[in-house]
């Protein structure tokens, strides 16, 4: 009996390796598995990523030229039409060979343009043309300050360094609002406004008097 105990025991011992090797084994990474073994599939789709869009910044607005403005018209290879021009009280710059060319409310852009296609037009065959600001018009400042009157602009400027342009307030000055007068391609408007708020070229300051 021992004699046939131990071959049973090995024939039984290699049917069951067999029967394991037969069935397919857990392999390591199978969704399924996975899903049952940790509750959530081993290869999920990645949670989507949070985007920050930053908000466009504001768009300048355009320079609207106006009587007082100094321009620097630049016509490459025509050293006689390259010059400084101002526009005249009636909105215009004059020009050798084209005359007078209407400016007042124009872009820089917008007049170099216009100027272009007036050369074009049987005085030079393909015109090149910049138009440049060198200098802008005057803005004014009224109303209760030491020295009321007009100003040379200056890029960047604001009420408040306007005021302290013409020799800061009077001692009857409201100094906490002004009343800004300002005038652009879509017509002149009228604003309260604080001593922070930037001005353009041809506008009007106004500081109040104070009734305390």
């Amino acid at each position: 009996m021992r004699d046939l105990r131990a071959p049973l025991v090995c024939l039984i011992a290699a049917l069951a390796l067999s029967g394991c090797m037969g069935r397919t084994s857990p392999v390591a990474g199978d969704p399924a598995i996975d899903s049952m073994a940790y509750g959530q599939p081993a290869f999920a789709a990645p949670a989507p990523m949070a985007v920050a869009y930053a908000d466009p910044a504001p768009a300048r607005e355009a320079y609207n030229l106006g009587p007082g403005d100094r321009l620097r018209v630049v016509v490459y290879g025509q050293e006689g039409l390259t010059n400084s021009y101002a526009i005249d009280a009636a909105g215009a710059i004059t020009m050798p060979l084209i005359g007078s060319v209407p400016a007042r409310g124009r872009t820089p852009g917008g007049l170099a343009a216009e100027i272009t296609a007036r050369l074009r037009n049987g005085f030079i065959r393909e015109p090149s043309v910049a138009v440049e600001i060198e200098s802008y018009r005057p803005f004014f400042i009224l109303g209760e300050v030491q020295a009321p009157g007009q100003y040379p602009y200056v890029p960047n400027m604001t009420v408040e360094s306007a005021v302290a342009i013409a020799g800061g307030f009077s001692p009857r000055a409201r100094r906490d609002e002004v009343t800004l007068t300002h005038t652009d391609a879509s017509g002149a408007g009228r604003f309260v406004v604080p001593l922070g708020t930037p001005i353009g070229p041809g506008d009007t300051v106004f500081v109040g008097e104070r009734w305390f």
